[in-house]
């Protein structure tokens, strides 16, 4: 028989790992929704993305703009470009990362993601680059929360003003005074799409004056543009239809 006072002892030495578990737990669970409400109402003011380039060296070009000051262009080429269901889906599209995941099998050497744009707003705003397990985890999980607590105007709203464009350049507004010279609710079809063409690699390409894979892919996005806007598909976003200026 096993001594009582013994039992005792070790039960006693599991509790505080026991509670210091589920208070992790309970942080684990709860952040993610607390940290985004707080942001339904209050802009975020900074990412960790943009605190980590500024350790690095780098300014910090950025002015917060609101989604109704924001060409329907730039939200066009966006869903265009990186989230063609963005409207439809809950935070996560299947198809994408089954297509992802197709691809990467077959060209290990060039790999593909299939993150929505709700799951790079997650991951811009509440936490670090990166692809690992952990990380990941924390994204899915923010990822429903940005779906239940802003809605798709909200999420894309500050994806579009926290979303890296260039050294040290953050936003809609800071990249369409920096790559052409106006705001951002000037920009022209071909002009969002050269930006949306960009955010892959925004650090390497240029919007502005950029080389041929750069032009032959925002051709590209302009095309698509166009059933962006006719088939409703940034409804969620932007409303009625509104045409595209020329350009």
């Amino acid at each position: 028989m096993s001594d009582p006072a013994e039992a005792e002892t070790a039960r006693r030495r599991r509790h505080p790992l026991i509670q210091a578990f589920l208070v992790a737990l309970a942080v684990v669970i709860l952040l993610p929704p607390a940290a985004v409400l707080s942001h339904r109402f209050v802009d975020p003011p900074i990412t960790l993305l943009m605190a980590k380039r500024l350790f690095e060296g780098e300014g910090l070009r950025k002015k917060w703009r609101p989604i109704e000051e924001i060409s329907p262009n730039l939200v066009y080429a966006a869903i265009a470009a990186e989230d063609a269901h963005f409207c439809r889906h809950l935070g996560f599209d299947l198809e994408a990362i089954r297509k992802a995941i197709r691809n990467n099998e077959r060209r290990p050497h060039k790999l593909r993601g299939g993150s929505t744009i709700t799951q790079q707003t997650a991951k811009n705003v509440f936490l670090w680059q990166g692809r690992g397990w952990v990380r990941k985890g924390l994204e899915a999980a923010y990822t429903v929360s940005l779906e239940l607590l802003w809605g798709k105007r909200r999420t894309m709203e500050i994806y579009l003003n926290v979303v890296e464009w260039g050294p040290g350049v953050y936003g809609a507004e800071a990249a369409a005074r920096t790559w052409f010279g106006k705001g951002a609710d000037e920009l022209s079809p071909s002009e969002a799409a050269r930006l949306a063409a960009i955010l892959p690699s925004p650090r390497k390409w240029k919007a502005s004056g950029g080389g041929p894979y750069v032009r032959r892919r925002a051709r590209g996005i302009q095309a698509a543009m166009g059933m962006v806007r006719a088939e409703g598909l940034a409804r969620c976003v932007v409303g009625e239809r509104r045409s595209l200026p020329k350009g």
